[in-house]
Parts: C-alpha cells; structure tokens; sequence
C-alpha cells in the first residue's frame, strides 16, 4: 500500500472518529401536531410545535375548533335571548357570563337593580367562582398522573353545585341572569342551606391542599417550571389568576367595583387579592387555591347581607319589547379565568348591532408562544394545564 493510500484512508478513519458522539452528530428540527385532542387542555385545542430533540424551539396554538360564531348569533337575538348564548363559551363559569351582558345593557338603560338583587348575584357570582377554581385544582394533578385529587375537588363541587342547582334550575347553564335582577326570588330556607354548604366545603377544603401542598411530586413537576415574566403578561394582555401569579397585582372586582364589590373589598373586609412574583406553573395553582378560600368568604358575606336585607323585589319589571338606547358601553367583569369583556353597540332596536366578547382565555392562551419555546416536550403538558383555559373561551 503507497503512502498516499494510507494517508487518505488515516484521514476517512479520523473523519468517523470525528463524528461519533451527540456534539457530532447533524441534527434536523422536528414538526410535531399536538391535537386536535385532549392534550391536558379542557376543550379541543391543537399545538404545532417544532422540536429539536426534546426541547421545544416553536409553539403556535392553532384554535378555532370549537368555534360557534358566537359573536354574530348575537346579533339577531334580543337582549332578552343573547344571555342564553353569553353563559355557553366558558361552561365553567356560566353565571360570570351572564353578568357581564346584563350589567352592560342595564347601564346603558340607566336602570338600578334592587338591592337584594345585587347581593344575591354577587353571592351567585363567588359560587360560581369556587366551582370552576375547584375544577382546575382537581384536573391540574389529574393531568401529572396524580387521581386523587380530582375526587375530592369534585365532592366539593356537588356540594355547592346542589344549591345552584336548587335556585336556578341549571347544573352549569344556569339562565338565572336577567336585565333588571334575577329570574325569580330565592327559594325559602335556601341561605341557610348555602351557609352550611360553604360551612362544609370549607371544613373538607384541608384535605385537598394537604394532597397538594407541599406533594414533592407535583412541586418537581411546577416549581420553576413555565416561568410566565411580569412584562410578558402584560405584553399578551393576560389577566386572571394567571397574571397575578406573575406579580400582576390587578383585580376589577376591587380596581373597578360591579355589584357588591366595592363594599366587599374596603380595608378589613373579606375580599382581597391573591398574588405571586414566580410565575411558575406552582404559582399559578398556589392563587387558585387561596382565591378558592376568598370566594368563599365572599360568598358567605353575601349571605350575611342577604339575611339581613327586608323582603323587596329581585328584579325589574320590563317592557314586553326591550329596547336599548343608541350608543355603545364596554363593560368588563373578573371572571373565574380573568377579564371577560362585552363591548356592545346600540342602534336603539331590540337586538345589539354589535356585540363584542373579549374572552379571558384568549390571551392566556396567546402568550403560549412565548412560553412554550425552550421546554422539554415533558413539561408541555405541565404548562398547558397550568394555564387554566377553557377553549370554548378561546374559540367563542
């Protein structure tokens, strides 16, 4: 063999040696469609990620799914109609829903609602609240492989979903919403059987967080992980526990006050707002659980006033055709998953010429794209499920 042949063939054998091992190796990114599934998301929701290896370089939330043209049916729907689409997009918080609408049109009428009126849907309204956080606190560990926890989230559930069923009729479209108060009056006795309700979901709430709190399991899958940054919050419009997680110290039931608010959250009284400057995945579960304990103070405050409040009406009495001056209002309430919005548009007539719904889900979803990226492919669903969405909410 010449000198030649045997310094190209030294040269090739150096070439592979080269070669072999992780840092040598050529590598190409990935496309991957998480969805349209189930993927630890409450709704249909699709994910197109790109990967490389196991870390995550893109994320595009794909929505639309789901979508109902919501904004359009209410359009040639009356006002009296539209609440029975408004409570549908997040089927967890469906009397927050209705609020937002009839408190809209009830402003541009210039109408004041009875009082009992006003204690009782901010009553409703916290109730509502516990039972989609009480969701989330029972399906987040469900999606890290932990069962237990969503059994007893949902004890707590049937127990106050009873007594929501009892007064309106409905298990989660509760249509108990109307412009001017409410459906009808409350049933007889039924404060006392919410207290202890509240009183019972209150005594047991301990051994849910002592499945959370503190779980060396589900800190190692949170705890640090899905870091959401002050500035992008604010940058993608997040709101909601998510955002005060972040360190985002903003809450409309005590920044702009509706219903019974504005007294509920003066200096000493119940209402406070939960916050945390991590902005990890445990933080956001760590507000969802105190704001559980908040609401349910609000609830029961509420129900202290109620009891003392003298027999009046609950709602308005309506012209048998409703008609809503000309001219336009946003009205914004701080739903259990954040703002949700209603921008309405009246040109005098019994059906909105425009109405606007700016969903909380929306933007805690949008910011995925800027959350996703630098994961591992593990910690997506983490995330995801921290996130606290309803894709009925993005999709509308």
């Amino acid at each position: 063999m010449t000198e030649t042949t045997m310094s190209h063939r030294s040269s090739r054998q150096r070439a592979l040696t080269v070669g072999v091992g992780a840092g040598g190796l050529a590598t190409a990114d990935m496309v991957l469609n998480i969805g349209p599934q189930h993927p630890a998301t409450h709704g249909v929701l699709r994910l197109r990620i790109v990967v490389d290896g196991e870390r995550i370089v893109t994320a595009e939330p794909i929505i639309g799914y789901m979508h109902r043209g919501a904004e359009k049916l209410f359009e040639v729907r009356d006002y009296r109609q539209v609440v029975v689409l408004a409570n549908r997009h997040d089927w967890l918080s469906a009397f927050s829903n209705e609020l937002g609408v009839v408190l809209g049109v009830e402003q541009m009428l210039g109408m004041e609602v009875p009082v009992r009126a006003v204690w009782a849907r901010t009553a409703l309204a916290e109730l509502n609240r516990v039972l989609s956080h009480l969701m989330f606190l029972g399906s987040y560990p469900l999606e890290l492989g932990a069962i237990t926890p969503v059994f007893y989230a949902f004890r707590e559930r049937e127990e106050l979903q009873s007594v929501l069923e009892e007064v309106s009729g409905g298990r989660m479209h509760y249509m108990f919403n109307r412009v001017g108060g409410l459906k009808e009056d409350l049933p007889a006795g039924w404060l006392g059987r919410v207290d202890k309700a509240i009183v019972n979901v209150r005594k047991r709430l301990p051994s849910l967080e002592h499945l959370l709190v503190g779980n060396e399991i589900l800190e190692a899958r949170t705890k640090g992980v899905g870091v959401l940054p002050r500035e992008t919050a604010l940058a993608y419009g997040v709101s909601g526990p998510i955002a005060r997680a972040s360190g985002i110290d903003v809450d409309l039931r005590r920044d702009t006050p509706y219903l019974a608010y504005d007294e509920l959250f003066t200096p000493g009284g119940p209402g406070r707002v939960v916050t945390r400057q991590t902005g990890d995945s445990l933080a956001r579960l760590e507000v969802l659980l105190e704001q559980t304990r908040v609401s349910l103070d609000l609830a029961e405050a509420c129900l202290d006033r109620l009891i003392q409040l003298p027999p009046g009406p609950i709602n308005v009495k309506l012209p048998k055709v409703l008609k809503v001056p000309e001219g336009e209002i946003y009205c914004a309430t701080e739903n259990p998953l954040g703002f949700n919005g209603y921008f309405l548009v009246s040109r005098g007539d019994k059906t909105p010429w425009r109405l606007k719904l700016r969903s909380a889900s929306f933007n805690n979803v949008a910011v995925l794209t800027e959350m996703l990226p630098g994961q591992l492919i593990s910690d997506m669903v983490s995330i995801l499920g921290s996130m606290f969405f309803v894709v009925g909410d993005v999709d509308k």
